[in-house]
């Protein structure tokens, strides 16, 4: 693969990988750090790359790793013990259905790690339970079985009751929440 071609390959995947980045580090700041990261790796890697091969999922892989690795290493530091840098963090606006993005996200940041990144590339990126499973470095029944615990979890963190009504405004919250892949009809 040509570098020109690489290039606007790379470009053309930044926002999910973004996306993808904010739900793993729930920090915008941090979000961006890793995509950077993420970015600089490949780069410097793209003669790794196999042409022909998926470059999003490739990506994501670059984006996971980066993101475990840190994780493993600033278990052993200590930051922002006193809150401050938490307390300057902005909110988006709450949506104007049953369910507030505040809510959403406090019951999402509850879950594991694991299930957060599964929900997200599966549910609201809208891959395929093998393009996950390949990324995360595991089997498909593990994505599935990931993908099931965090929508339970995750919709009786926020007390949403199977048989009652959905009336959700995003559409990457359905997805997310909806064990049918946010085909609400």
């Amino acid at each position: 693969m040509r570098r020109e071609d690489a290039k606007a390959e790379l470009v053309g995947h930044m926002k999910v990988l973004r996306a993808f980045a904010m739900s793993l580090t729930r920090n915008s700041a941090a979000a961006d750090d890793l995509v950077q990261d993420t970015v600089l790796k490949a780069w410097a890697g793209m003669d790794g790359f196999q042409q022909g091969s998926n470059m999003r999922a490739w990506l994501f892989t670059i984006l996971r790793n980066t993101f475990y690795s840190n994780r493993r290493k600033a278990a052993r530091e200590s930051e922002d013990v006193d809150g401050i840098l938490a307390g300057r963090l902005a909110e988006k606006p709450a949506h104007d259905g049953r369910l507030q993005l505040k809510d959403f996200r406090i019951a999402f940041d509850t879950l594991p790690p694991e299930q957060r990144e599964v929900l997200m590339l599966v549910g609201a990126l809208q891959h395929s339970y093998e393009d996950a499973a390949e990324m995360c470095g595991v089997k498909v029944g593990t994505i599935k079985s990931r993908l099931a615990r965090g929508r339970e979890a995750l919709a009786q963190a926020m007390g949403l009751d199977e048989n009652g009504p959905l009336e959700l405004t995003d559409a990457a919250t359905r997805a997310v929440v909806s064990a049918n892949g946010g085909q609400m009809g």
